[in-house]
C-alpha cells in the first residue's frame, strides 16, 4: 500500500509540473482589435525637427515613436565614415545634439563624439556606476540615469543619482541623489520624468540651478521601463506586469492596467511604452504585444510575438513592429494587431528599431535569453533593414547587438556591441 501511495503521489507531482510548465510556457489569449474603437486614424505630425538638437531622446521623441522624420531620407548602402570604440556594451541608442553624437556606455561612461569626424570631444565616467539608459539633450543640457554595480543586478536598496551635464564638455551641473534607475529620462516642459528600483516615477523641476522634486508616484514594483508622453499623460510599465497612465502635472493616477497573469514568477514590462493613433502599443516578456486606450486603458488587442519581447515598438503608418527572442520581427495592423509579416533575422532581437525612409531596421542580439524558459534562437549579431511594408532585407551590416541607428538627416549612426560607426549613403537619392 506504501508503494502504491508513493506511485500516486509521484504521479500527481508529475501531472501538477506539467501543468505548471504548460500553463507557464503556453502562449497568451490573441484578442482582435477593432478598427474603430479608440483608434485615431490620422496621427498628429511629429515633432518638428530642431537641428540643433535632431534626435535628443530615446525613440527620437517623447511619444516614444521611433520613427525618423520624412526629412530623414538617407537609405542604405552606406559607406562607413568613421569608427569610434566605446570599449564595451551600449545597451540603447545613442542621442544626437549640437554636432554631436552622445554614447552611454554601460559601465558609465560617456562619450560625445563628433559627429562628422568621429573623433571623441569629450569623456566622462561615473563608475563604479552603471547605465543602461540613453542620454536626453535639452538647450545644452545631458540628462542621464544610473544604477549601482553591477548593474541591473545591482542592491536594490543602494541608493544612486541622476545626472545633468553641461553637453559642451561634459561639466556635472547637478546631482539628483535617491533613486537607482535604468530609465531613460524624457524631459518635457521643463520637467524631468523617470522610472526607479524603489517602485516610484519621479518628476523633477529642473529648470533652475538645481533640480526640485515636483512629485513622485508609486507603483507596484520595480519601474525599468522608460517612461512616454502624449496628450498630457505619462505612461510607464512596471516589473508587476502593469501599465500606468499618470497626470504629468499633478503625479495622479489616470488609469492602470494589467498583463495576462501565469503561474510562476511573474512575467514584467520591461518594454517601453509607444503612443500612436489614441493608443499605448507595448510589449510584455511573455511574447505579448498589448494595446490599450491611451485615455482609458481599455484593452484593444493582444497579439503574440514569438516567446519574449524586450523591445519597445516603432509605429508608422498604422504597424507597429516588435522584435523577439524567437529571432523573428513582427509587423502588426496597429488598429486590429493582425499580423501583417514577419522576418526571421537569424538571432534574438533585444533592442528597440527605427523606421527610417520607409525601411524599419533592426539588430539581433546574438545570445540575448539563453537559459530561459522558452526558446531563444542563437545565431550571429548584425543590424538589419528590411522594406517596412514587406519586411524584405534590403541591407545588413556585420555589426550590432541592441539598438540598430539613429540619425541627424545627415548622417547615420549605428550602435554596433561595442563600437559606433558613422555612415553615410553611398549614392544621393533623387528628388
Amino acid at each position: 500500500m506504501r508503494w502504491s501511495v508513493a506511485g500516486l503521489l509521484v504521479l500527481a507531482l508529475a501531472a501538477g509540473g506539467a501543468f505548471w510548465l504548460w500553463h507557464r510556457t503556453r502562449p497568451s489569449p490573441v484578442i482582435r482589435g477593432s478598427p474603430t474603437r479608440e483608434f485615431r486614424r490620422v496621427e498628429r505630425p511629429a515633432r518638428p525637427v530642431d537641428r540643433g538638437e535632431p534626435w535628443p531622446t530615446y525613440g527620437y521623441d517623447n511619444a516614444r515613436s521611433h520613427v525618423a522624420p520624412e526629412s530623414f531620407d538617407l537609405r542604405p548602402p552606406f559607406r562607413r565614415l568613421w569608427m569610434m570604440k566605446a570599449r564595451y556594451y551600449v545597451e540603447f541608442p545613442p542621442s544626437v545634439a549640437y554636432g554631436k553624437v552622445f554614447v552611454a556606455q554601460l559601465k558609465a561612461h560617456i562619450y560625445a563624439v563628433d559627429s562628422r569626424t568621429g573623433q571623441v570631444d569629450w569623456h566622462t565616467s561615473f563608475g563604479p556606476y552603471c547605465t543602461f539608459a540613453s542620454p536626453t539633450l535639452s538647450r545644452g543640457v545631458l540628462y542621464q540615469t544610473f544604477l549601482p554595480a553591477p548593474c541591473d543586478y545591482g542592491p536594490r536598496d543602494h541608493p544612486a543619482f541622476t545626472a545633468a551635464l553641461r553637453a559642451s564638455d561634459g561639466k556635472v551641473l547637478w546631482l539628483y541623489r535617491g533613486p537607482a534607475s535604468e530609465s531613460a529620462t524624457l524631459l518635457h516642459r521643463g520637467t524631468l520624468y523617470f522610472g526607479s528600483w524603489d517602485h516610484h516615477l519621479y518628476a523633477l523641476d529642473v529648470r533652475g540651478r538645481k533640480p526640485r522634486l515636483r512629485w513622485r508616484f508609486e507603483a507596484d514594483d520595480e519601474l525599468n521601463s522608460s517612461p512616454a508622453y502624449a496628450g498630457g499623460t505619462i505612461y510607464i510599465g512596471s516589473n508587476g506586469g502593469h501599465v500606468y497612465a499618470v497626470d504629468a502635472r499633478t503625479g495622479k493616477l489616470r488609469w492602470r492596467a494589467s498583463a495576462f497573469k501565469r503561474l510562476g514568477p511573474p512575467e514584467y514590462f520591461y518594454a517601453t511604452p509607444t503612443i500612436a493613433y489614441g493608443r499605448v502599443y507595448i510589449g510584455y516578456t511573455d511574447g505579448t504585444v498589448y494595446a490599450f486606450g491611451a485615455s482609458t486603458g481599455h484593452l484593444l488587442w493582444t497579439q503574440h510575438a514569438g516567446t519574449y519581447v524586450y523591445t519597445a515598438a516603432a509605429v508608422w503608418k498604422r504597424t507597429v513592429y516588435v522584435g523577439s527572442y524567437d529571432g523573428n520581427v513582427y509587423a502588426m495592423d496597429a488598429a486590429t494587431g493582425d499580423i501583417r509579416w514577419k522576418r526571421d533575422l537569424g538571432a534574438s532581437i533585444h533592442g528597440a528599431p527605427t523606421v527610417m525612409d520607409g525601411l524599419v531596421y533592426f539588430s539581433t542580439c546574438g545570445n540575448c535569453g539563453q537559459g530561459g524558459s522558452r526558446y531563444v534562437k542563437r545565431g550571429p549579431r548584425g543590424t538589419f533593414a528590411l522594406n517596412a511594408r514587406t519586411g524584405v532585407i534590403v541591407w545588413r551590416f556585420f555589426d550590432g547587438r541592441y539598438s540598430p541607428i539613429v540619425s541627424d538627416g545627415i548622417r547615420v549612426y549605428l550602435m554596433g556591441n561595442t563600437r559606433l560607426y558613422g555612415l553615410a549613403p553611398v549614392r544621393k537619392r533623387k528628388k
